[in-house]
């Protein structure tokens, strides 16, 4: 039996002293009093659906595989869980870590980028910081790009949260080369935006040879 006294506490005692006086040898709580009385049973319903496929440790197992590795894929993770005994879909593995907060994005592609120069932009910002509007006029921004000829550079899938896109570990690299593709040069002032230059890179490799000697 769940319990031997059903009714309600007449005595005027809390349940818990009741339970502790030791005179009967278990009391029903309030609350499942009140669903003897309007269901007739004490124990719980059993739950409508299909049972969930995935237990606690199962989640921490692939939500860390994508914090480790942001790029990880589905069919990595469903891969791994099944060498683990764990059969589970992609879809499963998606709604977890969408429940987790973490959303399937397209990873930013940014300037490769060595950690000196890193500082050395840091250190810029911070010099620069104070300075007013009129210094910035007198400045010539220039920089070079890549635009491919036939087809991009592919696009990955990284899984994030929201607002972490520029996190370096949620980001590619782009480094700049030729091989299907063109190189543009181009400036911007305050005044404006300059004119876009093809850049023929063996002339410029050759320029850069020459100015070496």
């Amino acid at each position: 039996m769940e319990a031997s006294h059903t009714g309600p506490n007449s005595s005027g005692k809390s349940w818990r002293s009741v339970i502790r006086s030791g005179k009967i040898n278990s009391v029903v709580h309030p609350e499942k009093e009140r669903k003897k009385e309007s269901t007739g049973e004490l124990s719980n319903a059993k739950r409508p659906g299909r049972p969930q496929k995935t237990t606690v440790v199962d989640e921490r197992r692939f939500i860390s595989m994508g914090k480790r590795n942001p790029f990880t894929t589905a069919n990595q993770v469903n891969n791994t869980l099944q060498k683990a005994g764990v059969s589970i879909s992609k879809s499963t593995i998606k709604r977890r870590l969408h429940e987790s907060r973490y959303r399937g994005y397209t990873a930013r592609c940014k300037p490769l980028i060595s950690l000196k120069n890193r500082k050395d932009r840091l250190d810029f910002a911070k010099k620069h910081l104070k300075k007013p509007a009129q210094f910035w006029k007198n400045i010539l921004w220039t920089d070079e790009t890549k635009i491919n000829l036939y087809q991009n550079d592919g696009k990955k899938k990284v899984w994030r949260r929201r607002g972490e896109a520029h996190d370096p570990k949620h980001t590619t690299s782009s480094v700049k080369h030729c091989g299907g593709s063109l190189m543009v040069w181009a400036c911007m002032a305050a005044s404006g935006t300059g004119t876009l230059v093809f850049i023929d890179v063996v002339t410029q490799h050759r320029s850069k040879l020459s100015n070496g000697w």
